[in-house]
């Protein structure tokens, strides 16, 4: 159960991390036009990847301004992303495989 656990929690954190990265990568094709909103689908995946990125890039973009632009946002939430991950998997992973087996 521990295993399964430590597995899930790995696996989230890396689907966030996928997730950040593409919506940061829809928002640049929507900026110079290579995409539009008015394709129903494109926009279902963009408000879809809002939805699901949005509460973790919030606190990150009231604390960090956009420089020139440019927000960084995207990049401080993916290394606080990899930085849990690290976190987790040196501190409660050992204890939760060791208790849950």
């Amino acid at each position: 159960m521990g295993y399964a656990i430590v597995w899930l929690v790995n696996t989230v954190l890396s689907l966030m991390t996928w997730a950040i990265i593409i919506s940061a990568i829809m928002s640049w094709l929507f900026a110079f036009d290579v995409i539009n909103h008015r394709n129903r689908f494109v926009n279902q995946i963009a408000m879809l990847l809002d939805a699901l990125t949005g509460p973790i890039l919030a606190p990150f973009r009231k604390i960090i301004p956009p420089l020139g632009g440019l927000d960084i946002s995207p990049i401080v939430a993916i290394l606080t992303l990899h930085f849990l991950g690290i976190l987790f998997n040196r501190m409660s992973a050992p204890f939760l495989i060791q208790v849950l087996g």
